[in-house]
């Protein structure tokens, strides 16, 4: 069942019932009695009695916005029609709703969705979304046959090309439909299919050479959900069956390096397809009213049984099979308990046992100077926790609570390791936190996290430089978290939220040199909301983060080595207002303002240099603005014009793509010969927008 016949049938079942309770008392009440039950009376007409509206307007951007308009269909600076609709039908006689919502019909991200329902009995829906994503970047090249699975690159083998300039993005069109029927009393049936395909490019490399090329992209997913929903008195079950498939209409991609001569051809494969399958049982049941236990249950399938793509130009390696034959079987068990034994206590238990097994054949695919096989990777990880609530005196809670996680880890049996792997991995965290009321106008909340993760010895690799790296993953980690909270109303009208998040974590151990060796974060937010009085009302927020990472590397592999000691750290600041009010009854209007500017630091110190005219790295800015001012009209009690203006701000000195001179990147610097390819972004974007509607409701 969707969200939207969840809601309808709630809502339409509450208003039933209000309407046969008040409409009997009506008759019998005294004249206080009866205007006030006649306002209840009118609120349930108006919860059954359905509003549609359609709003149409249109509406324009001055300028083009690669970066803050990359999702919502609107990135160039043009006039866009603006249309929306919900229309709502109900049958009281039969309890039958007919519904259709649309949204953005107007630009190229519409979503679209229809639903009819028969309350408590059976409903089907439909809904249709496309979701565009634009590339906010701007290629020069002259790479050849962009967007499909035989390309020229551009500068390879003397080969240059005319470059333009080319735009890449992609888009998803999804369509899925739902059914609903109640079988019998507390017994509900829910399936729902989704189709979704994805088309369009994406910014690719060659991998050995610096060359740049397109991933196109033509694939399509499939899903289908089928489950059953029982709800009694204290037994809630849900179980069923979960699908999905891709596909991918492209397997594999010819690079030619020198016109369309077959000798100077690479081929790169693409993502194949694959398929997955799932059953899931979930339940719950209460054994007393102060105790219920849960349950969870699934075992899922995972395969790709594809034939590999062909090279026609490379013999494949003797030996070497046809296809993966990929397969991973995943199994979760979880049990849970929720019990109040005393009056003040109350326990939380949950046990947790998560298995992926990779039932991958191992074997050689390519040839290097070591043999190099494919790595099924599968691990196991049972986890449990234990938290308890209890009301102490002078309105204080204390929570405490331990969460312990085992993983066992598989490591590759052939060829040789390029990186550590660690076989067992454990975690412990404790959580303590202190919650008190301090009055009716006032709440907060302190609590405190220790984790420490660790496990036995790497399994070390070939390369002596990488056995001393410290992967983020699956090192040794202590980590300790604040976090304290505070509600406070000092007025009626008047409310602040605070909170504040701090984290410290340290990795190890000290024999392995390389690698992040700490890092911090450190969140303070604080929102406040105050209403004047009954027409105008006034919001802001602001947020301020921080986070740091000392990272350490081995530069090369020669005595002596030189390292370089990077401390990373991003510092975001965001801040918002709002307002909204009533100047007259017919005239509404709003204004909000949105600004947001981040920082992102890469100090790096060398112990040993290695060319004199290396320089730091530079910061990076981003700053954005957006302001957002409204005014609607309401002309008669059907009809609304509604105005909208729009400043958007966006600015940054993102060195990505430049060199340290600042002159754009070039692709592919090797020996004598040059890609071409150049990357360029905007630095400042200043858009307006002006948008009206006129909004019909009936």
């Amino acid at each position: 069942m969707s969200n939207n016949m969840k809601q309808s049938f709630r809502m339409t079942a509450l208003a039933a019932a209000l309407a046969a309770s008040y409409g009997t008392a009506l008759a019998a009440a005294d004249d206080d009695e009866k205007a006030a039950l006649a306002a209840v009376a009118a609120e349930v007409s108006r919860l059954t009695t359905p509003e549609s509206s359609i709003s149409v307007g249109i509406g324009n951007w001055s300028g083009n916005r690669h970066q803050q308009g990359i999702y919502d269909g609107m990135r160039d600076g043009k006039t866009y029609g603006l249309l929306d609709l919900t229309l709502v039908k109900r049958d009281n006689t039969t309890g039958t709703w007919l519904s259709l919502d649309g949204r953005n019909l107007g630009l190229e991200t519409p979503e679209l969705s229809a639903e009819w329902l028969r309350q408590g009995d059976i409903g089907v829906s439909l809904d249709y979304s496309r979701i565009q994503r634009d590339n906010p970047l701007t290629f020069t090249t002259g790479l050849q046959g962009i967007g499909t699975t035989t390309q020229v690159l551009s500068g390879a083998g003397g080969n240059f090309l005319p470059s333009r300039e080319v735009s890449l993005g992609t888009t998803r069109e999804l369509a899925q439909l739902g059914l609903y029927k109640n079988i019998m009393p507390n017994l509900d049936f829910k399936v729902s299919f989704k189709n979704e395909t994805k088309e369009g490019t994406r910014q690719w490399g060659l991998g050995s050479n610096a060359y740049f090329m397109v991933e196109p992209i033509d694939s399509t997913t499939r899903q289908l959900e089928m489950t059953l929903n029982y709800v009694g008195e204290r037994l809630q079950m849900s179980g069923g069956y979960y699908g999905s498939w891709y596909s991918n209409a492209n397997t594999q991609v010819s690079g030619y390096t020198n016109g369309l001569a077959a000798s100077t051809t690479t081929t790169l494969s693409l993502p194949l397809g694959n398929q997955a399958h799932q059953l899931f049982l979930n339940s719950g049941y209460a054994f007393t009213p102060t105790t219920r236990g849960t349950f969870k249950l699934s075992y899922g399938k995972a395969t790709q049984d594809e034939n590999l793509p062909i090279d026609p130009y490379n013999a494949p390696l003797a030996g070497s099979p046809s296809r993966l034959d990929g397969r991973i079987d995943t199994t979760l068990a979880e049990v849970g308990l929720t019990s109040r034994p005393l009056p003040k206590l109350s326990l939380i238990a949950n046990l947790r046992y998560h298995d992926v097994s990779d039932k991958t054949p191992i074997a050689q695919f390519i040839t290097i100077t070591s043999p190099a096989y494919n790595t099924p990777h599968s691990y196991t990880k049972k986890s449990g926790k234990l938290e308890a609530n209890y009301r102490l005196p002078q309105q204080f809670n204390v929570i405490g609570g331990v969460e312990i996680n085992n993983q066992d880890r598989s490591v590759p049996t052939l060829g040789t390791l390029f990186v550590p792997y660690r076989v067992k991995l454990d975690e412990t965290t404790y959580r303590v936190q202190l919650r008190r009321s301090l009055s009716d106008t006032i709440n907060g909340s302190l609590a405190y996290l220790n984790s420490d993760r660790r496990g036995p010895g790497y399994v070390l690799t070939n390369n002596s430089t990488a056995d001393s790296i410290n992967p983020i993953h699956i090192s040794d980690r202590k980590r300790e978290k604040w976090r304290a909270m505070l509600d406070w109303s000092p007025t009626e009208r008047l409310s602040f939220q605070f909170a504040i998040d701090q984290a410290q974590d340290k990795y190890g151990p000290s024999n392995r040199p390389y690698g992040l060796k700490d890092g911090s974060a450190d969140i303070y937010t604080i929102d406040a909301n105050y209403t004047v009085n009954d027409n105008w009302q006034v919001s802001g927020w602001y947020t301020r983060d921080d986070t740091k990472a000392r990272d350490l590397g081995a530069l090369t592999t020669t005595a002596p080595i030189p390292t370089r000691e990077a401390q990373l750290r991003e510092v975001g600041d965001s801040f918002g207002f709002g307002l909204r009010g009533r100047p007259s009854a017919k005239l509404q209007v709003g204004a909000n303002l949105e600004w947001m500017k981040s920082v992102s630091q890469y100090p790096q110190a060398l112990t040993v240099p290695i060319v004199s005219t290396l320089t730091p790295l530079a910061d990076i800015h981003n700053k954005m603005t957006r302001l957002k001012l409204f005014a609607d009209y309401a002309m008669d009690k059907h009809a609304n014009l509604r105005f909208e203006m729009i400043h958007e701000r966006w600015q940054t000195d993102d060195w990505t793509w430049s060199f340290s001179n600042g002159a754009p990147f070039r692709f592919g610097v090797t020996g004598n010969t040059t890609d071409g390819t150049v990357v360029t972004a905007s630095p400042k974007q200043i858009v307006n927008f002006v948008g009206a509607r006129y909004i019909y409701k009936f």
